[in-house]
């Protein structure tokens, strides 16, 4: 029996999220249709985390046990092939030693938020970005986001369902930059809790369009109260970028 690591790409516009649930499209469950067409035979693929219904990936990671002898070549292309029609890319196979855990192993995960800040509505970009129409400002933004950095209490960012069994976090990267019509929201963590980028984001948003003050988020942020914050932002825009892991996890 043979581990291997899977690193995956997909647009999650027409999934209910990663997790596999009974009678609704989830990229899990995909992935664990194909590997079993593939294989032959019931098949598990356990991923780094969950992904909301809606959230893109470019940089998912996920692991699957293989008692047959493929190279990782092998895999790579016979998944693809099944995967042509269907929006999830299989970007790279490495065999990995059999203490590795796509979710237990990593020491870090990055986000990205996209928002398209223009009077015109996206065509190539509808479904791929938080479309906003009133002008933001990076730099007020950038400035309330500083607060956000390091370990805190982000009950005020949490979601109801949030199932973690602590609210605090601690944000590694929090930086927010311009590409022409573009806001891109990037940040860096350990782990993070239900909806705290969406949220964040959300509040981030009404500092930009001149609703609130910089100074509201690190109130917001010591009052620990979900009520305080701005609303949760589309899961469209937001994109898991990377997962990363102690090295070497390649046998």
């Amino acid at each position: 029996m043979a581990r291997f690591k899977l690193t995956l790409e997909y647009d999650g516009t027409s999934y209910a999220g990663w997790q596999r649930q009974q009678g609704l499209p989830t990229v899990q469950g995909t992935l664990e249709e194909v590997f079993s067409d593939f294989l032959n035979e019931p098949t598990l693929v356990w991923g780094s985390g969950r992904t909301d219904a809606g959230v893109h990936a470019r940089g998912q990671v996920a692991h699957v046990d293989i008692e047959k002898d493929y190279t990782p070549h092998e895999i790579l292309g016979a998944v693809n092939q099944r995967l042509r029609y269907i929006p999830i890319s299989l970007l790279a196979v490495h065999e990995v030693p059999s203490d590795f855990h796509a979710r237990f192993s990593t020491t870090s995960r990055a986000y990205e938020y996209r928002i398209l800040n223009r009077r015109v509505a996206p065509s190539l970009e509808a479904n791929r970005v938080w479309w906003v129409i009133a002008p933001l400002s990076v730099e007020r933004m950038a400035l309330a986001s500083r607060c956000l950095l390091g370990h805190h209490d982000f009950s005020a960012f949490r979601d109801s369902r949030c199932q973690a069994s602590s609210p605090f976090k601690t944000l590694d990267e929090f930086t927010i930059e311009q590409e022409d019509d573009l806001i891109l929201f990037k940040i860096r963590a350990r782990s993070f809790l239900h909806h705290q980028v969406r949220n964040m984001v959300g509040t981030l948003k009404r500092v930009g369009d001149g609703s609130w003050v910089p100074e509201r988020v690190k109130e917001i942020l010591a009052s620990c109260d979900r009520r305080q914050a701005g609303p949760t932002a589309p899961a469209c825009g937001l994109y898991l970028t990377e997962i990363s892991y102690e090295a070497p996890s390649i046998v």
